[in-house]
C-alpha cells in the first residue's frame, strides 16, 4: 500500500515564523516564483527530497512575489534561493537551480 505524501507547504509572510522559525525539524525553504524558469527546473528535485526526507526535514515554498517581507528580510536577490534553517536559524543557502547532488551534500551537513 502506498503511503500518502503531504504536499510541500506554501508559506506566507504571516506564517513564516510558525512554519519555519519555530519548527522542531530542519527546514528547507524554497524561495521562488511561478514565472521563474530555473525554479520550475529545480521543483522536481525539491519534491523528491521532500518525499525521501519527510521524516527528517520539513520542506516549504515561498512565492517571493507575494511574500516580499520575508524575501527582503533574508536578502533574496536571485531565485531560486534555497535556505536551510536549523533551530530557527538560517544555517546555509544555495542559490540557483543546482544539481540534486549539490543540494543533498549541503543538506546532509545539517542532518
Amino acid at each position: 500500500m502506498e503511503k500518502f505524501i503531504l504536499p510541500i507547504v506554501q508559506v506566507l509572510d504571516s506564517d513564516f515564523n510558525s512554519e519555519v522559525i519555530q519548527s522542531n525539524k530542519i527546514v528547507l525553504v524554497d524561495f521562488g516564483a511561478p514565472w521563474c524558469g530555473p525554479c520550475r527546473m529545480i521543483a522536481p528535485v525539491i519534491n523528491e527530497i521532500s518525499k525521501e526526507y519527510e521524516n527528517i526535514i520539513k520542506v516549504v515554498k515561498i512565492n517571493t512575489d507575494l511574500n516580499a517581507s520575508v524575501a527582503a528580510e533574508y536578502g533574496i536577490r536571485s531565485i531560486p534561493t534555497l535556505m536551510i534553517f536549523k533551530n530557527g536559524t538560517k544555517v546555509d543557502t544555495v542559490i540557483g537551480a543546482v544539481p540534486r547532488s549539490t543540494l543533498l551534500n549541503t543538506l546532509n551537513k545539517y542532518i
